[in-house]
């Protein structure tokens, strides 16, 4: 069985401890020896159309020569240096531009290496925002059902932990507010109550705008988002986005709160933010919450510096990215992909099992009655020459935006066959 396999995984395989997974159980992964556009390539030569752009990282595909150009001439000049008393142009040049393309007053770049981390640094900064002002025990968030932020401490405690992926650590994370999204009249209604009556526990409250990802795929209107939005301004509290997911053009615009006019207090950005080159993320701040750490007194400084932070080969990376949304019709492509993704999936809508069919920008989703056994799932997609990754109920597809109308056809083609294959 092991002679087809490369002796790098044959030796070193049993080593590595994958994430999601059962280790006892698991099928092998597949072994990848290079990546190109859009496709994965796998050590017994068969390249894969990537459906899901490595967890909706690559926006632009992999291997992107103009970026590849600015992350090795990078990495011949500074692979990296601490930001702790020191800076280089490539984290002032990427700060500034996020400044300037982020809505309103988002001014104030805080970097780290993970979307978890910059979540963990979003809270921090909320309770301390309080706190500095002399305001104690603004201590727990309002977070919603289906909720993700990510996998460290507590960035858990603010996802809907009762979905499953975190049921081990329910005793152990902090209690927070869990709540129903408000969508309807009287939802709304209960939501404002909710943070009038617990504004002096409350730091802030934390979502996902238009698209709650590992939580389901689950969409909301932009209404909801921007009712949230008033009821936090109505009653003093901060609003923290976590656009880790739909950040970078995702939902059809290059922020998804810009759909709904919304100025978060705290935006939280990562995955798409380096193309799916080099891991980075941000947390950026407004004037407002920032002022709020200025002072004479050392001790109202905000205390955490992620060792990577602002590492050169990640900005190189990050203000790549960001030249080819400014040289390139970027969006135009996310809504090329947006009108394919309704046009092939809709027929999957009547197709027995399937409950819903929903689709925002470059974000396909099909939810299933019961989607069976998904790493079946998954092999049969490979066997068909496609990576797509289902999870929970759906199988859902979020391509990189350079992808072809023939690698969508190919997407959702294997979909069809796949699903019907199982009737």
């Amino acid at each position: 069985m092991t002679k087809d396999l490369p002796d790098w995984f044959v030796e070193g395989y049993g080593n590595v401890w994958l994430p999601y997974a059962q280790m006892q159980t698991v099928d092998d992964a597949l072994p990848v020896v290079a990546t190109d556009g859009v496709t994965i390539e796998l050590a017994d030569g068969r390249k894969l159309i990537d459906g899901i752009a490595s967890w909706w990282t690559a926006c632009h595909g992999y291997n992107n020569p103009s970026m590849q150009d600015k992350i090795i001439a990078q990495v011949k000049n500074m692979s990296h240096v601490m930001l702790g008393g020191l800076v280089h142009e490539g984290a002032a040049t990427l700060a500034k531009r996020l400044a300037k393309i982020l809505p309103g007053d988002l001014n104030h770049v805080f970097f780290s290496e993970s979307g978890s981390v910059s979540v963990e640094i979003a809270l921090k900064m909320a309770v301390q925002y309080w706190t500095n002002q002399g305001q104690k025990g603004h201590h727990r968030f309002v977070c919603f059902q289906s909720g993700y932020h990510g996998d460290t401490t507590a960035a858990m405690s603010v996802g809907d932990s009762d979905q499953g992926m975190h049921k081990a650590f329910s005793g152990f994370l902090s209690q927070q507010f869990l709540r129903p999204l408000p969508e309807t009249v009287s939802e709304r209604a209960d939501f404002d109550n909710f943070l009038a009556e617990n504004k002096d526990q409350i730091a802030g409250v934390i979502m996902e705008p238009l698209v709650q990802g590992a939580g389901g795929m689950k969409f909301h209107g932009a209404e909801t988002l921007a009712v949230i939005s008033k009821a936090c301004a109505k009653n003093d509290v901060l609003l923290i986005l976590d656009e880790i997911f739909t950040g970078f053009g995702r939902t059809g615009t290059m922020f998804a709160c810009e759909q709904a006019g919304v100025i978060p207090d705290i935006i939280c950005l990562g995955k798409a933010l380096t193309a799916g080159t080099v891991a980075m993320a941000a947390t950026v701040t407004t004037d407002k919450v920032y002022g709020a750490f200025l002072s004479d007194d050392p001790d109202m400084a905000f205390m955490h510096g992620p060792t990577y932070m602002a590492n050169p080969l990640a900005c190189a990376a990050a203000n790549a990215s960001l030249d080819i949304f400014r040289d390139e019709p970027v969006l135009e492509r996310v809504k090329r992909i947006e009108g394919h993704l309704n046009q092939s999936l809709e027929h999957f809508r009547d197709m027995p099992g399937v409950i819903d069919v929903r689709v925002k920008g470059a974000i396909g989703v099909i939810q299933m009655k019961d989607i069976g056994d998904v790493a079946r799932l998954r092999q049969q997609f490979a066997d068909e020459g496609v990576w797509i990754r289902p999870f929970g109920d759906i199988i859902y597809l979020t391509p990189s935006f350079s992808m072809g109308s023939h690698e969508l056809a190919a997407l959702t083609q294997a979909i069809d066959k796949v699903l019907n294959s199982h009737d």
